[in-house]
């Protein structure tokens, strides 16, 4: 019993500390007649940062008791040291917002979803709730993103997440898992986009057996001075987190290298996340399509469905050598299943609805939760969450990053990307592309975008156009004045050097009385008409106007088309996250 007569806070269900008032028809935290400050668990908040706690110190008279080492004084309105009591000493000596704990798991990529449960939980609730908010802001980890990402999410552009999980072994009761004297691998690692539009969304899992370069990455010291890691090429994707004391910012950057696609945010969690979160939702519904007993993740159930939460759900999540072909392909899998149907549990009128399932969640996902700091508060993840929570589950889907057995190897271990169909994955996503069918109001935009491509077309010879390099790999520029000076009869063509800023896409910039050129060139290049951006004209060399053609990260040489796909390529894995499957 504490002073006030209670239980250790450690004790109390959250949930259990909010309750309906009859008069206002809204749930309040239920503090103690004589406390000043929050009975919720987590460290006690002494002296208060807000009017609420100022507030009930100066009604109750008492003083409030010394602060945690490394906090402000007492009155003192600065925020205090982000730490969990009881947490491991390696976990929270990365809990200073610079280096990161990478305790993560297996089953985590569950927490892209937990961002939109905090929305709701600050929701018609009292003034009461501020208390609770500094309490959930205590329970989050951050780490900084380096510079790899965009600096946070747009609502007026498309959002890209980072969700990542190790297999390095820390957390209580995770003792018998994982990798235990390793500083861990990017083990499991998704690429949440929801479109611009919010109409839809696609998850793309990367094998962590993939072979890539690893770019360089500046990294972040606890005296805040900055190590470049160096990079290595041809390793296997997981090494691109915890070797050599990389960051998931160095995720980031390998993603961003890999698919073209830069990251807004990143999330990490351990292996409780999917346990909590589980657990909070009143378990996750899946499907066996036979008998799994693996005795290495301890996964033993029937076939059939089954509601699974706990350690049954990461046994779930991390078994592998009983599904399918017994790879983390197959993993992958089972994994997009049960994330599947989180999603349906998280979105279900049965949660968004249940006071005590909501405070449990933003508790289980604070907790587990290690972001980068553009996200570090509970507003900005509520923020995201909102953008997060728009559409609809049937618009979702799960898609593997087509791979082929790496052909170096007499005994196969790791993969490569299986091409063309890899890159035509990657430019659907890069180009906002749904992977399902969508039915949203693009009619006008798709119209106009197609218009662009209808009409007369000017002789090659009568074309006029600036080449600029804005992204693509060196001598882009030169080598497409080439191309089409002398195959195409493009002649009246220059090359003038590197673009201002870089751009994702290409694009053709042209002026009013230059549509009938525009056409000519983007069938020559193999343009979309969303490249064709109708605008002005500029001066060239001859003092004559002209186009501009602005060659994009996406531009692959002179001659290859950069018309997006409009459809999946046939033999690429995807599933969309309304529909139960059973594993195999």
């Amino acid at each position: 019993m504490d002073a006030q007569g209670r239980g250790r806070a450690d004790d109390i269900d959250p949930a259990d500390q909010w309750v309906l008032n009859p008069d206002t028809g809204e749930y309040e935290l239920r503090l103690a007649p004589s406390a000043a400050q929050s009975s919720v668990p987590g460290p006690r908040r002494s002296g208060g940062r807000g009017p609420a706690a100022r507030a009930g110190a100066a009604r109750t008279g008492r003083t409030a008791p010394a602060r945690r080492s490394g906090a402000a004084a007492p009155g003192d309105d600065a925020p205090s040291p982000r730490r969990r009591t009881g947490a491991p000493a390696e976990a929270a000596a990365g809990r200073r917002g610079r280096r990161p704990a990478p305790k993560k798991g297996k089953g985590k990529k569950v927490l892209m979803w937990t961002g939109g449960s905090l929305a709701f939980v600050l929701v018609g609730t009292s003034a009461a709730a501020y208390l609770y908010y500094e309490h959930l802001n205590d329970n989050i980890t951050s780490v900084s993103d380096d510079g790899a990402g965009t600096g946070g999410f747009s609502k007026d552009r498309a959002i890209n997440i980072l969700l990542v999980g190790t297999d390095k072994r820390t957390g209580k009761g995770n003792e018998g898992y994982g990798d235990k004297d390793s500083a861990g691998h990017a083990d499991t690692t998704l690429v949440l986009h929801v479109s611009k539009d919010r109409s839809n969304a696609t998850v793309l899992s990367i094998p962590r057996d993939l072979i890539t370069d690893i770019p360089d990455c500046p990294t972040t010291q606890e005296d805040g001075s900055e190590k470049v890691i160096p990079g290595q090429q041809r390793t296997r994707f997981n090494n691109s987190l915890g070797q050599e004391e990389r960051t998931p910012s160095c995720t980031m950057r390998t993603i961003t290298e890999l698919t073209g696609l830069k990251m807004d945010h990143f999330m990490v969690a351990d292996f409780n996340a999917v346990k909590t979160l589980t657990s909070a939702v009143g378990g996750v519904d899946v499907c066996l399509a036979k008998d799994i007993k693996d005795p290495d993740s301890k996964l033993d159930l029937p076939r059939g469905e089954h509601t699974i939460e706990g350690e049954e759900a990461l046994a779930f999540v991390r078994t592998r050598h009983s599904v399918g072909f017994g790879g983390d392909l197959s993993r992958i899998e089972l994994q997009q299943q049960f994330l599947g149907s989180m999603m349906r549990k998280l979105k279900s009128d049965d949660t968004l609805t249940n006071p005590s399932k909501m405070i449990k969640l933003a508790e289980a996902g604070t907790k587990a939760l290690t972001v980068d700091s553009q996200i570090s508060t509970i507003k900005n993840l509520a923020d995201l969450g909102a953008e997060l929570g728009k559409f609809d589950t049937k618009n979702l889907t799960f898609a593997t990053v087509p791979v082929v057995d790496n052909p170096a190897e007499k005994i196969k271990a790791t993969v490569v990307l299986k091409e063309p169909q890899a890159q035509q994955l990657f430019a659907m996503v890069r180009e906002d592309v749904s992977l399902t069918e969508v039915k949203k109001e693009k009619k006008k935009e798709k119209a106009a975008e197609a218009a662009r491509l209808k009409g007369t077309k000017a002789p090659a010879s009568e074309v006029r156009v600036r080449i600029l390099n804005g992204g693509a790999v060196a001598g882009s520029a030169q080598e497409t004045l080439s191309w089409l000076q002398v195959q195409e009869g493009v002649t009246k063509s220059e090359n003038a050097g590197n673009a201002e800023q870089p751009l994702a896409k290409t694009t053709l910039e042209y002026g009013p009385d230059e549509a009938d050129q525009a056409r000519r060139l983007a069938e020559i290049m193999g343009l979309s008409g969303a490249a064709l951006k109708p605008g002005k004209s500029v001066t060239n060399s001859q003092g004559v106007p002209a186009m501009t053609l602005t060659l994009g990260k996406d531009f692959e040489g002179a001659g290859v088309p950069l018309t997006t796909p409009e459809k999946v390529p046939d033999d690429v894995q995807k599933a969309t996250a309304d529909k139960v499957e059973c594993a195999k």
